[in-house]
């Protein structure tokens, strides 16, 4: 009995420790520097201050950037349920011999790097870019549209493309659970497709729906790279801020209040989204 405490001890230590060491001290940190102030010398000031909160709270520029981020967010989490859920649905129900092929297609982007695909937006959406030039061929437009590049739009469009596996993953395991014998009695008792699929599929996958558009929401919500390549300034994220307030304006404190504040947000959602996701599942 000993031996095998002593070797479950050796089990659980090390990530622990991990976590620890790399999740929870950084965690704590951070919350300690949202507290903390600049003197004039753009020194940190080790005293207990809500000066860093009272700023965010007086200054309407953080709430526009955060409500504009949960817009660009929720854009993201339509678009990407959207296109993910009618394609799992498809690899799961329609595909038949080629699924595995189509389900390795859907996962092979995962293995580009971020800044690769970000790119190919940019060169796409550019005022010489593929989409322009072939509107200008095609004759349908006089002049490039200046809209499709560093705006709301090429940045909504880039985060769906790079977050849709996150979607589909989640929705194609949460409709591989439903159980074959659902879907025929179904069908016996006279329900047309759709009365299936509204009485049956859809609830059973509320699950992998509400794990995918967490995934999408709070990825899109924390990214910065996208707003930074191909959005202008009115496409700045709260991520972006944070960026600049501990790289450029080099004011720790009042990036540790933003980004301690963003960490709140993200919790209450997870928390949601957790009691959701364990209602309708045991449902």
């Amino acid at each position: 009995m000993a031996r095998s405490r002593l070797s479950a001890w050796f089990v659980t230590l090390p990530p622990f420790a991990w976590i620890a060491l790399f999740l929870f001290v950084p965690y704590c940190l951070l919350f300690c520097y949202s507290f903390w102030s600049l003197d004039a010398a753009q020194q940190v000031v080790h005293r207990f201050s809500l000066a860093n909160y009272l700023h965010l709270i007086q200054t309407p520029l953080y709430l526009t950037v955060i409500l504009r981020s949960m817009r660009i967010a929720f854009s993201v989490v339509g678009l990407t349920l959207l296109i993910g859920y009618p394609l799992g649905c498809f690899l799961v129900f329609r595909a038949g011999k080629y699924r595995r092929m189509l389900y390795q297609a859907v996962i092979i982007p995962l293995w580009v790097s971020y800044l690769v695909r970000a790119y190919a937006w940019k060169v796409i959406f550019g005022n010489e870019g593929v989409m322009n030039t072939l509107l200008l061929w095609c004759h349908a437009t006089r002049h490039p549209l200046g809209f499709l590049l560093y705006s709301p739009f090429a940045v909504i469009v880039t985060l769906t493309h790079i977050y849709v596996p996150f979607v589909v993953l989640p929705v194609v395991a949460s409709l591989e659970k439903i159980p074959h014998e659902l879907l025929e009695s179904s069908s016996d008792l006279g329900a047309t497709a759709w009365q299936t699929f509204l009485r049956v599929i859809l609830p059973l996958s509320l699950p992998g729906v509400v794990s995918g558009a967490t995934f999408a929401f709070l990825l899109s919500f924390g990214d910065f790279l996208a707003p930074l390549l191909l959005g202008g300034p009115s496409s700045v994220m709260i991520a972006n801020i944070v960026a600049n307030l501990f790289g450029a304006d080099y004011n720790w404190p009042l990036g540790a209040a933003v980004a301690v504040v963003i960490l709140f947000m993200v919790m209450v959602i997870l928390t949601i989204t957790q009691r959701l996701e364990r209602r309708w599942r045991v449902a």
